[in-house]
């Protein structure tokens, strides 16, 4: 299984780099990979508009600004159902919200430094409560699928190796989604590539140290998450013009989760200066 989907997703990805005979630079460094953060930030004066298509007909749309070149703020919501036959229905009633301040920027021995705070997970939002396989006790769930990084510390490093390549570590902790009794603290890696100046290649590992309990801890009968294999995602981004760009992400290749196939979604982003 794993080999045909990384087969489909090459393939996908040389008939992009075919069809994009006219580079178009993309417009500013990448704020996160498929899921993870960056030391990225946006420019002074600008702001981005997101919009995440996921499973089930749901979206997660994102509005980012950037106050200045190191601080940047945004605010997003997500709504399941939206395309479908189902009722559409908001995660929370409140929006979600991420912030980010560079604390040191890249030089050429440092990679840059980033402190920041991104309460927005991914996936369905649980609000129930769940009965425990210790003593049958009842615990109130209040998470996401994949649990928000909440406070986290990120470092990106970038090399000129035929096109950009940025490296990009950091570790996390979840400040709201933690009934499910882990609260340990997550740390996270990945890769951006550049193949040519319109097209990135994305790859990241979420090893989610804090959403890991196995049976015999706080293993929930109803609502199952990951495996304890952590997250390994994929994706590609695509500069359509100087202000659009498109990106297609395979999720949980690994699949540590119950799903038989890899999740997809695709990003839509829109940015522009005021």
């Amino acid at each position: 299984m794993k080999i045909i989907v990384m087969r489909h997703f090459l393939i996908f990805l040389t008939i992009l780099c075919n069809i994009g005979w006219t580079q178009i630079e993309q417009p500013y460094p990448p704020l996160n990979l498929v899921s993870i953060p960056t030391a990225g930030t946006l420019p002074r004066g600008s702001f981005t508009l997101e919009s995440l298509l996921i499973t089930d007909g749901g979206v997660i749309p994102r509005l980012s600004v950037g106050f200045t070149d190191n601080f940047s703020f945004g605010v997003s919501f997500g709504v399941q159902n939206l395309i479908g036959g189902n009722k559409p229905t908001v995660n929370k009633t409140t929006p979600e919200v991420q912030i980010k301040y560079r604390v040191f920027d890249e030089s050429e021995k440092m990679p840059a430094l980033v402190y920041g705070l991104d309460t927005q997970g991914r996936g369905l939002y649980h609000a129930v409560d769940s009965i425990t396989a210790i003593k049958d006790s009842i615990i109130t769930l209040n998470r996401y699928d994949q649990k928000a990084w909440g406070m986290y510390m990120v470092m990106s490093k970038n090399w000129n190796m035929l096109g950009n390549l940025g490296l990009h570590a950091g570790v996390s902790k979840s400040l709201s989604e933690n009934s499910d009794g882990d609260k340990d603290i997550n740390v996270f890696f990945g890769i951006d590539k550049e193949l040519n100046r319109s097209f990135s290649l994305l790859i990241e590992y979420d090893a989610a140290l804090n959403d890991n309990l196995g049976e015999g801890d706080y293993a929930l009968n109803d609502i199952t998450f990951g495996k304890g294999k952590g997250y390994l995602n994929a994706g590609i981004r695509w500069a359509m013009s100087p202000n659009l760009m498109l990106e297609i992400n395979f999720n949980d290749i690994n699949q540590n989760t119950n799903s038989e196939y890899t999740n997809r979604e695709i990003k839509v982003m829109y940015s522009e200066s005021f």
